[in-house]
C-alpha cells in the first residue's frame, strides 16, 4: 500500500459516523470526468460508502474470470515459450501502470484511468492476433470478430456472476472509453462491430465523439507498454542484435546514452537500460503535448474534451514518427520473424479446426456451453461459438484439440 493510500485511508477511518469516505476529488482538473455527473450504470446500484463509482468498475474488472485468463493468452509469445515473456495479464498491467503516472500528472480520475487500461484486452482470444484472425475469419457471415467488441461483449454480458445482472454492469463512462478509445467509431473508416451496435441499442455510448482524456490516457498507455515491452521480449528471443536495433533512431541514441552511462554492460541489462529511457521519453513527451492541446483548447468539462475533433492526449509529431520508426523495426523483426510467423501460423490453424468442429457439432462442445447453445446454424450460434473459444486461454485451447483431434502442434 502507498503513503498516499494510507493516508486516504486514515482519513477515511477518522471520519465521522454516516460520512461519505469515498476520495476527495477537488484535486481532479475540471476537464476530468466528474463521477457527479456520471451517466451511471444500466442497472442502478446503490452507490458505496468507501470507493467511487469507477473504483468499483476498476475492482470489479479485477476480480473478473475474464481478466484472469489474460495471465494464459499470447502477447507476442506463447506462454509456454519462456517464464519471462509477457502475457496479456502483465501488459494489461504495465499498461495501467504508466496510464495512472499519466492520469496523477495531469489531475484526470486515475481509478477510471486504471478501470480502462485494465479492461481494454479482455475480448483478445487465444493467441493473440493469430487468434482474431482465424475468428474474424470464420464469422465473417455473422458479423465478424474484434477483439475491441469482444472486450465489450465481456463486461455487459458473457461474465456471469452476479445475482442481479449477466456482465459487470460497468458506469457509462468505463463502457464509453472501452469501446472508443481508439477515437470515434461513426468516424472511422470500417463498419461498427455488430456487438457494439447491439450493446448500443440498450445503452446510447454516443460513438460519434471521442472518449475521456483517462480513456485517451489508457490508449496512449498501451500504446508505449507494447512497443518496449515487445522490444524486450524481442531481444530475449533473439529476434534482432543490439546492431540491428541501433539502426533505430530513437532506440540508437539512447543506446549510445546507456553506453556512454554504464561501459561495457551487456545483455538484459543493456536493454532494459534503453527501454527505461524510452518509456520516460516518451510519458513526458505524452504529456508535454497533452498539456499544450489543454492550453489550446481550455476544456471546461469532460464533454469539452469529447466534442474537441480531435485527440488530445497525444504525442508530439517528432514523437510520433519515431515511434512510427520503432513500429516498423517490430513489425519486421519480431512480429513477422519466422519463427514467431510458423507458431502463429499453427496456433491460427488451431483455432480455424476448434471452430470448425464446434460449428459442425455442438455435441463436441464441453457440457455446461452444449446445454447452453442457440440452435445450430443459426447467427447465433456461431457468436456463441466464437465467444466460447475467445474466452479459451491458450493452454485450454490446446488442450480442447488435444481432445478433438488425433494431432495438436507443439507451438514452440
Amino acid at each position: 500500500m502507498s503513503i498516499s493510500q494510507r493516508r486516504n485511508l486514515e482519513r477515511d477511518f477518522d471520519a465521522p459516523d454516516g460520512a461519505d469516505r469515498r476520495p476527495d476529488r477537488r484535486s481532479l482538473a475540471g476537464y476530468a470526468v466528474d463521477e457527479a455527473s456520471s451517466r451511471e450504470r444500466l442497472i442502478p446500484e446503490a452507490p458505496s460508502p468507501t470507493r467511487s463509482e469507477y473504483a468499483r468498475d476498476r475492482d470489479r474488472i479485477l476480480h473478473s474470470t475474464a481478466f484472469r485468463r489474460l495471465n494464459y493468452k499470447t502477447q507476442v509469445f506463447v506462454y509456454h515459450e519462456c517464464d519471462h515473456y509477457r502475457s496479456r495479464l502483465t501488459h494489461s498491467l504495465e499498461v495501467a501502470q504508466i496510464a495512472r503516472a499519466l492520469a496523477r500528472t495531469l489531475r484526470l480520475d486515475e481509478d477510471l484511468t486504471e478501470a480502462l487500461a485494465l479492461a481494454h484486452d479482455l475480448g483478445h482470444p487465444p493467441f493473440g492476433h493469430a487468434g482474431e484472425r482465424a475468428l474474424d475469419a470464420a464469422t465473417a457471415n455473422a458479423g465478424g470478430f474484434d477483439h475491441n467488441a469482444q472486450s465489450l461483449r465481456v463486461v455487459t454480458a458473457l461474465e456471469k456472476k452476479y445475482a442481479s445482472f449477466d456482465g459487470l454492469n460497468l458506469t457509462w463512462e468505463t463502457l464509453e472509453g472501452l469501446v472508443k478509445h481508439n477515437g470515434p467509431l461513426l468516424a472511422a473508416s470500417h463498419p461498427v462491430p455488430e456487438p457494439i451496435l447491439a450493446y448500443c441499442a440498450k445503452q446510447d455510448l454516443d460513438l460519434a465523439s471521442f472518449a475521456s482524456l483517462e480513456a485517451q490516457a489508457a490508449a496512449l498507455a498501451d500504446d508505449i507498454a507494447y512497443n518496449n515491452h515487445d522490444m524486450d521480449d524481442g531481444f530475449r528471443a533473439h529476434c534482432f542484435t543490439f546492431a540491428e536495433l541501433a539502426e533505430v533512431p530513437v532506440a540508437g541514441r539512447l543506446l549510445a546514452e546507456v553506453d556512454a552511462a554504464y561501459p561495457g554492460v551487456e545483455g538484459p541489462r543493456r536493454l532494459y537500460e534503453v527501454n527505461r529511457r524510452l518509456i520516460t521519453t516518451m510519458v513526458n513527451d505524452a504529456i508535454a503535448e497533452t498539456s499544450a492541446r489543454l492550453a489550446a483548447l481550455r476544456p471546461e468539462s469532460a464533454d469539452d474534451v469529447r466534442q474537441a475533433g480531435r485527440a488530445v492526449v497525444a504525442f508530439t509529431q517528432g514523437m510520433q514518427d519515431e515511434l512510427n520508426a520503432l513500429r516498423r523495426f517490430l513489425f519486421a523483426r519480431v512480429y513477422r520473424h519466422e519463427r514467431v510467423m510458423r507458431i502463429m501460423g499453427d496456433a491460427e490453424d488451431v483455432i480455424v479446426e476448434l471452430f470448425g468442429r464446434y460449428a459442425a457439432d455442438s455435441s463436441a462442445l464441453p457440457t455446461e456451453w452444449r446445454d447452453q447453445a442457440p440452435a445450430a446454424g443459426t447467427r447465433e450460434y456461431v457468436r456463441y461459438v466464437a465467444d466460447f473459444i475467445a474466452g479459451q486461454t491458450d493452454r485450454y485451447a490446446l488442450a480442447e484439440h488435444r481432445r478433438l483431434f488425433d494431432a495438436t502442434p507443439d507451438l514452440r
